[in-house]
């Protein structure tokens, strides 16, 4: 594929992320629980959990393409791949759940959308052990952080619930690939770092 091809594909893949409808492989967990009633301040705190989600799962697909992108091995640009594509489920079942909840999406997507996509580069950049260690962190910190969504999720909301069950098993496994191919340790500074720009993006 030549230069143009490439840049072009890459821009086609990030308009479809930004602003088309996600499409999943994977049925939505959602879809195996009854829509329970909720009050007004529960579905509130559920729409805001989500949007944060949605945007998380924006930022995952900015960053797997950027690494992808600038990975020497083929055999990490298709793990990476695979990544991605479980990442769009997630992105899917968020955008999913945040219409029945009557939310809406983050305007400032395509912000973070770019800012990911150039993290994702610069990691790949760096060669396949660190590409596979940011990968690897980033995993452990969204598994993190969806456990605490779990906990902060009001008590009723069984469908947004499974959303995030799912998803946390997957970034778990994702983790664990990481860490097969080889993947380095992260310095603290920069897993700080990492916590910090997460912060950021969800307080926004």
């Amino acid at each position: 594929m030549n230069p143009t091809d490439h840049f072009i594909l890459q821009f086609d893949r990030a308009l479809r992320t930004v602003f088309a409808p996600a499409q999943a492989r994977r049925e939505s967990p959602a879809r195996a629980d009854m829509e329970t009633p909720v009050s007004q301040p529960e579905k509130t705190a559920a729409v805001r959990l989500m949007r944060i989600n949605h945007t998380g799962e924006v930022c995952a697909q900015a960053l797997y393409q950027g690494q992808a992108l600038t990975a020497r091995n083929p055999e990490i640009r298709t793990t990476l791949g695979q990544a991605a594509d479980e990442e769009r489920d997630h992105l899917a079942w968020c955008e999913e759940r945040l219409n029945e909840l009557g939310g809406r999406k983050s305007m400032l997507n395509p912000l973070w959308y770019g800012g990911s996509f150039a993290l994702g580069a610069m990691a790949g950049l760096l060669g396949d052990r660190w590409n596979m260690a940011f990968l690897a962190e980033t995993e452990r910190q969204v598994e993190g952080h969806l456990t605490g969504h779990l906990d902060q999720l009001p008590a009723s909301d069984a469908k947004s619930r499974a959303v995030l069950e799912q998803m946390r098993q997957d970034e778990a496994a994702h983790s664990m690939t990481a860490q097969s191919h080889g993947a380095a340790e992260m310095p603290e500074p920069l897993k700080v770092a990492m916590r910090v720009g997460s912060q950021v993006m969800k307080t926004t």
